[in-house]
């Protein structure tokens, strides 16, 4: 476990993220301060968690991250793009599937997620998004604990 006072928080993009349980339960087991930033559309409340809310719009969840992450934080997001700019402040990035996104890979991942788009706007094919597997879950889970163990 964690010591308390140490630096390293964990910053949810806490819109949509499947895997927001998960997480503060982790949080918990290592003493860290876990923070869920969300629009006003999503409901959530934890009494261990901080629930920051912020106004609905393009990006405002991930603005606020960016404002606010520091050096060592642990950022779960979806987003390529919030990681990026995450990763250019110090922190360490992981997606809701376990995937730690870093300065190795996170090119790669943004320009996929740019040809991705560029199909879809272009042919109009919108993949259904499969259901959540608990291995996913499980994936997620193993994969932040050891991220948390090898920062510490």
């Amino acid at each position: 476990m964690m010591k308390q006072g140490d630096d390293m928080r964990i910053i949810v993009d806490g819109d949509g993220c499947p895997v927001i349980d998960i997480t503060i339960e982790i949080a918990k087991y290592y003493g860290l301060e876990i923070i869920i930033v969300k629009d006003y559309s999503h409901d959530l409340w934890d009494e261990y968690a901080t629930i920051v809310t912020v106004d609905e719009g393009h990006d405002s969840v991930d603005l606020h991250i960016v404002n606010n992450v520091k050096k060592k934080d642990i950022v779960v997001t979806q987003d390529y793009g919030l990681a990026a700019m995450a990763l250019t402040k110090g922190a360490i990035c992981i997606t809701q599937n376990g995937k730690v996104i870093s300065s190795n890979n996170v090119d790669n991942l943004l320009a996929r997620r740019h040809f991705n788009q560029q199909i879809r706007k272009k042919y109009k094919h919108y993949p259904k998004i499969k259901k959540r597997s608990p291995e996913q879950d499980s994936f997620f889970k193993e994969n932040l604990k050891k991220l948390i163990e090898e920062i510490a």
